[in-house]
């Protein structure tokens, strides 16, 4: 047991980051970013040039990868939700153009990277043994605890920087918001690359334990809306709870029901249907309507 807790909080800590860079942009546009998990899988892309190729330090590499998703965030919502969103009256304009940019990344990954799995060494050798009941490699830890930190700054800008503050007013009522003085675009662009940049940088952690691969894009959306389904859609520590709430039914399952087969998932999604239909708004989320 205490193993399962253990790998479900190291993998809580990478899922916390990639639905709260999601549920930020979705807070604040009110909109499905199915591009998330290709900017994670760039994110990751980037930090193994930056450290195999030009063989700098790993943490250059993850900063260098933040920068870039940022950087990369700000323009595809400058130049392509935000003319959307001012010219059109239906949500489906931007969910379209959502995996319109997801194909895009995807071909740029795979025109720049190849479809290869990709990874760089590990950046602290040893294994953690504690009496054989819990038993972690040390890169692990660091990574799980260097996710932590990040959840933490990122929870003290939002409450404390006048950028969080105007980001959470726009969240709870744009109309109030604008009215007192807050810049909508400037802020919105701010929050799109800043979940962008969430997004890289828990690519840039990950691929250097599990590798980073084309393919890999489609999957980390889809755990990320799951996580942001079950903490509620728009709220930061249901975004929280969700990422450590799936970690730990991940670590559950794949050590309980490892006998009867690769059914994790089956038995996952079956349960967030079945929690759904009693919750539908999540564990944090107000009702809709």
């Amino acid at each position: 047991m205490e193993q399962i807790i253990a790998n479900g909080l190291y993998l809580g800590a990478q899922y916390a980051l990639i639905a709260l860079g999601l549920t930020l942009i979705f807070s604040l546009m009110n909109v499905l970013n199915f591009a998330h998990g290709q900017m994670y899988v760039l994110g990751g892309f980037v930090t193994y040039t930056v450290v195999t190729q030009f063989e700098l330090p790993f943490i250059v590499g993850l900063i260098i990868s933040g920068l870039v998703l940022g950087v990369v965030g700000a323009l595809v919502e400058k130049f392509l939700f935000r003319p959307v969103i001012q010219k059109s009256k239906r949500e489906e304009s931007t969910m379209l153009l959502a995996a319109g940019v997801a194909f895009f990344l995807d071909a740029i990954i795979l025109l720049f990277f190849g479809e290869k799995q990709r990874g760089v060494p590990k950046i602290v050798e040893g294994v953690f043994n504690w009496d054989f009941i819990i038993i972690m490699p040390y890169d692990r830890i660091l990574i799980g605890l260097l996710a932590i930190v990040m959840i933490v700054i990122f929870i003290f800008l939002m409450q404390h920087s006048k950028a969080g503050r105007a980001m959470r007013a726009l969240a709870q009522d744009k109309v109030a918001a604008t009215l007192m003085g807050v810049d909508v675009k400037l802020y919105s662009m701010i929050g799109f690359a800043l979940g962008a940049m969430l997004a890289g940088v828990v690519g840039g952690l990950l691929v250097t334990i599990t590798g980073i691969n084309l393919g890999m894009g489609g999957p980390t959306s889809i755990k990320a809306f799951m996580m942001i389904m079950i903490g509620g859609a728009g709220v930061i520590s249901g975004a929280i709870a969700g990422g450590f709430i799936l970690a730990m039914m991940e670590s559950i399952g794949l050590t309980v029901l490892a006998a009867y087969g690769d059914i994790t998932y089956l038995v996952i999604f079956a349960c967030l249907m079945i929690f759904l239909s009693i919750r539908p708004q999540g564990l944090m989320g107000k009702p809709w309507g």
